[in-house]
């Protein structure tokens, strides 16, 4: 499950050392955590990394196959929670320590930036692949984050990227090595934690309002 680490003025939040699937109870782990990070006036920044071969999976569809009367809802929670980062008004990093998958690279997008791991992981968006389309929050979100080019390129073909090709593309801003992920993501954050919140807050909703809708939908 997810746990919070304090590294001075960053945050770090540990997804989970499994798939880390947005589960119910995984979501309102996140948000607690998200509250954690934003309470207060203290200089802070946050990262978010998993502890084993994901950073995340995405969807829990176990849940959702289980859940089938809840799906609406549920679809509208894990919108809410990418809303939610892509507006947080502390500067975000995702740190991609391995597979980012539909709903999970998306999570990874809301941030700010991304430094993914070099040597071993895939960024992807298998939507095409899985006859799921995207909703409009979620084709907004990326969208808003990407080049035309880029977008059809992950967007409609399924491809799986890894790190080095994920930077070409512009899905990632950086790669490291394993050693140096965790580290990298830190200080790409760090000296961004005074930011004020209020004035961070709202130029992060004014830069991304259509995709905050979407998402909120």
């Amino acid at each position: 499950m997810p746990a919070l680490h304090h590294q001075d003025s960053v945050f770090v939040l540990d997804l989970g050392a499994d798939e880390n699937r947005f589960s119910p109870d995984w979501l309102d782990d996140v948000h607690a955590a998200l509250d954690t990070v934003v309470d207060g006036s203290a200089p802070a920044a946050l990262v978010t990394t998993g502890s084993a071969r994901f950073y995340s999976n995405g969807l829990d569809l176990d849940w959702l196959s289980a859940h089938g009367d809840q799906a609406q809802s549920y679809v509208a929670d894990v919108q809410a929670l990418l809303a939610r980062v892509l507006t947080l008004p502390v500067p975000a990093v995702a740190a991609v320590n391995g597979h980012a998958f539909g709903a999970g690279a998306m999570l990874a997008m809301a941030h700010d930036f991304r430094v993914m791991r070099a040597d071993r992981g895939y960024f992807c968006f298998p939507e095409a692949d899985i006859d799921i389309p995207f909703t409009a929050g979620m084709a907004a979100l990326i969208q808003a984050k990407l080049t035309p080019s880029a977008a059809i390129a992950s967007m409609t073909t399924g491809r799986r990227f890894g790190g080095t090709d994920a930077r070409d593309l512009g899905l990632v801003d950086d790669v490291a090595p394993e050693a140096e992920l965790r580290d990298r993501a830190v200080e790409r954050v760090r000296a961004l934690a005074g930011k004020d919140r209020g004035t961070l807050g709202a130029i992060k909703s004014t830069m991304f309002a259509a995709a905050a809708a979407a998402l909120h939908g």
